[in-house]
């Protein structure tokens, strides 16, 4: 799933493709370089961001959906508002990547059911101007296991097929990297498993990374934290994921095929040793 923010203030590219024609080109190299998913994002949720209006974030994302869904590309739209959602449905979305697991607009489990998409549901605790004095954790594996099950059971009684729900353990979001949360849901991602549903790990360019690589400077820069994300797309591969959420398409695609072909022992290769095409499936 590779990553499309038309925000002025992502936390690691916002302003790169904050207009139509750049994001929509952006998009197209994204599938170019191997991306399954084109996520597109109209509201930055990097911790301490505010919010801006539902018409400023339709303004944003619905003409980059319609024109890369025109194009043939799968576009998932990340918003947590029911109304984005369904304009971006009908503009031609096949997934909804909701990051508060339908807990900021109760219509979104009405229109997740009624439109049939399939639908990331991601562990949340409260919007990102204060989400990370949530972070309170006894056993931050459980906890997180315990509560995106109460959600997934909440959105299925709600009407949503169970076979529609992507899971998402939501790394950096009311995880503080200090207390090492995000590497302990990591380090047990095959639990979620247990849940029954397919796993989206999204871990690309977050503070966690740029924390653990950093020195006496300081962190390092998100963007030059690619390879970090490369190495925790191998793992989470090789863990099951269904897929990875990136910034930087080719690397991590190669760190797909890597660990595949690991698993696999070398099995589903050519002759010549390449990987023959993957099939991810849908969720």
């Amino acid at each position: 799933m590779g990553v499309v923010n038309v925000t002025p203030d992502s936390f690691s590219d916002g302003g790169a493709w904050f207009d139509t024609e750049r994001a929509v080109r952006h998009g197209l190299d994204l599938v170019r370089e191997g991306a399954d998913i084109v996520d597109v994002g109209g509201e930055s949720t990097r911790p301490g961001a505010q919010r801006v209006s539902a018409e400023e974030e339709l303004r944003r994302v619905e003409p980059v959906v319609r024109e890369l869904a025109a194009h043939g590309v799968a576009v998932s739209v990340d918003t947590m508002r029911a109304e984005v959602a369904e304009r971006a449905v009908d503009a031609g979305a096949v997934l909804v990547n909701d990051v508060s697991g339908g807990l900021a607009d109760p219509a979104m489990a009405r229109l997740v059911a009624s439109s049939g998409v399939a639908y990331v549901l991601m562990h949340w605790r409260g919007h990102s101007h204060d989400m990370q004095s949530r972070a309170v954790y006894t056993d931050v594996v459980q906890e997180v296991l315990d509560e995106l099950r109460d959600r997934m059971e909440a959105m299925i009684s709600a009407g949503v097929d169970p076979g529609q729900i992507v899971l998402d353990p939501g790394l950096g979001f009311s995880k503080v990297p200090e207390q090492g949360h995000n590497w302990a849901l990591l380090q047990e991602l095959a639990r979620f498993h247990g849940l029954g549903r397919p796993v989206l790990v999204a871990g690309s360019r977050k503070r966690f990374l740029s924390r653990l690589l950093g020195g006496a400077e300081g962190d390092r820069p998100f963007t030059e934290c690619d390879a970090a994300t490369a190495a925790v797309t191998t793992l989470a591969a090789h863990q099951g994921a269904w897929a990875v959420r990136v910034h930087d398409v080719r690397p991590n695609a190669d760190a797909v095929r890597v660990a595949a072909a690991w698993s696999a022992g070398g099995r589903g290769l050519d002759a010549a040793g390449r990987a023959e095409p993957l099939d991810r499936g849908r969720p």
